[in-house]
């Protein structure tokens, strides 16, 4: 468990929220909050929303917030059977699995906020659901399922995400095989201090146009480094598949102990000096065609 704080205050006065997380479902429960309730407060809270709901934990994980380390919040857990584990200087990930998820929770109410308007508050319940009801790649299923057992009744339909997929780059998402940019486009307005909204073709009606400036890219003069927007196939998923077109070069990496056999390869959608290295067994086991027309040259490293 862990808080999320410095939010703006919202209509019933919350300004921070309260994130607490089953690490073996990862299930989690987003609690709104003031950051002056008193430890009692935050006790009744816990008992009402999280013991009713789920029990009596065997332990409970945080950081050493001052709330989790005062001698009520300590007798708490020690009347009601749970151990209390908390993080130290020297083991800060020993609650990674609450940071990761804040990170998550973040990124959500942005989106929302953004794209809907209104408070954070208000949005919270439906984000704390749509959390609960999507794929985690750790456990292989949503932690609604994880919890209860069976898939969650919903009207919407929840898959896996694409980038477990083998060949699959997820539009916008970072990865050693996505196009630099796409564009050039022109910014039609700034929205508050950090963000731009751009002015998106029809193609890209699915994208959000406003990003954030660490996703925006400062358009070049150099033409071979640019990938036009034609040249890049996306499905109604906002997703493209990323192949190799051809083989370029060859060299062979000499280890102590072995020899590695790399190639060099162009992919579809990377321009000028963007091909990269691989395996040459991996290559030839996933695409066998490229090297019928040959290798051009070996060279020892």
């Amino acid at each position: 468990m862990d808080f999320v704080t410095g939010l703006l205050r919202s209509p019933k006065g919350h300004d921070a929220i309260w994130v607490i997380v089953d690490r073996l479902t990862k299930s989690s429960h987003f609690l709104p909050i003031k950051e002056t309730y008193p430890l009692e407060k935050l006790a009744k809270l816990y008992v009402d929303e999280i013991v009713s709901r789920h029990g009596v934990p065997t332990s409970v994980v945080s950081d050493r917030d001052a709330r989790f380390t005062s001698t009520f919040w300590r007798s708490l857990q020690r009347e009601l059977g749970s151990q209390l584990r908390l993080s130290t200087s020297y083991h800060p990930q020993t609650d990674g699995q609450s940071e990761r998820t804040i990170q998550t929770l973040e990124d959500m109410l942005r989106a929302c906020v953004i794209d809907f308007k209104g408070s954070w508050e208000t949005h919270l319940p439906l984000i704390e659901f749509s959390y609960n009801n999507s794929y985690h790649a750790s456990i292989q299923v949503a932690p609604f399922e994880a919890l209860y057992g069976r898939k969650c009744r919903t009207p919407l339909c929840w898959n896996k995400v694409v980038s477990p997929w083998k060949g699959v780059v997820r539009f916008g998402k970072k990865g050693k095989l996505r196009p630099r940019y796409v564009g050039p486009f022109p910014i039609t307005k700034r929205v508050g201090e950090v963000a731009y909204k751009l002015d998106l073709p029809a193609d890209l009606r699915g994208v959000h146009p406003v990003f954030h400036v660490s996703n925006l890219k400062k358009c070049l003069a150099e033409s071979d480094v640019m990938i036009p927007l034609e040249d890049i196939q996306i499905d109604e998923r906002i997703s493209f598949v990323e192949e190799p077109v051809a083989i370029l070069d060859r060299k062979v990496k000499k280890l102590r102990n072995k020899e590695i056999s790399l190639v060099k390869v162009q992919w579809q959608f990377h321009k000028g000096q963007e091909a990269t290295w691989e395996l040459e067994s991996g290559m030839k086991n996933q695409y066998p065609s490229l090297f019928n027309e040959g290798i051009l040259r070996t060279e020892f490293c």
